[in-house]
C-alpha cells in the first residue's frame, strides 16, 4: 500500500510511502493566495503536530496519476476533499511566478502572479527546495 493514514496523527495525516512526505488527509477547500498560503501551511497543527509547510513543486506533482482526473489522483487514495483545481507550490520560477499543480487534469505549469487564488495542501517531512528553478 503506497499511502498509510496515520493514527498517531489523530488520522488527520497520511504517510506516502513512495517518497518518504506526510500530507494532510484534508487540505482545505478554501483558496487563498500564494503569500497566504505559505503562511496558513506554517501556522498549522494537524494531527497535534506542527512543522507543515507548502510542498515543492516536484513534491505536489509526485501525488498526480496522469491517468486519472477530477481529482487526478491515484486509485484508492485515503485523501479527503481534494479538489478539482489548482493547488499552490512553494516552488518559485526565476521571474517570481509561482509553480501549480491543476488536479482537475493533473498538467504542472506556473501561474503569472502570486493572487490566485488557490488551494493550499500542506506537508512535512523531506526538504523544501521552495527555488526548484
Amino acid at each position: 500500500t503506497r499511502f498509510i493514514v496515520l493514527s498517531n496523527f489523530n488520522s488527520e495525516a497520511v504517510l506516502d510511502r513512495e517518497s518518504g512526505l506526510v500530507w494532510e488527509k484534508s487540505p482545505a477547500t478554501t483558496t487563498n493566495s500564494w503569500y497566504n498560503s505559505l503562511d496558513a501551511c506554517a501556522m498549522r497543527a494537524i494531527g497535534g503536530r506542527r512543522g507543515w509547510r507548502l510542498p515543492s513543486v516536484h513534491e505536489l506533482a509526485s501525488l498526480v496519476d496522469p491517468a486519472a482526473t477530477n481529482p487526478a489522483l491515484p486509485s484508492g487514495h485515503p485523501f479527503l476533499n481534494v479538489q478539482s483545481g489548482i493547488y499552490w507550490s512553494a516552488a518559485i520560477r526565476v521571474n517570481s511566478a509561482p509553480w501549480i499543480v491543476n488536479f482537475s487534469s493533473g498538467a504542472v505549469s506556473f501561474e503569472s502572479g502570486t493572487d490566485g487564488p488557490h488551494y493550499a495542501w500542506c506537508v512535512r517531512g523531506g526538504q523544501n527546495h521552495a527555488r526548484d528553478y
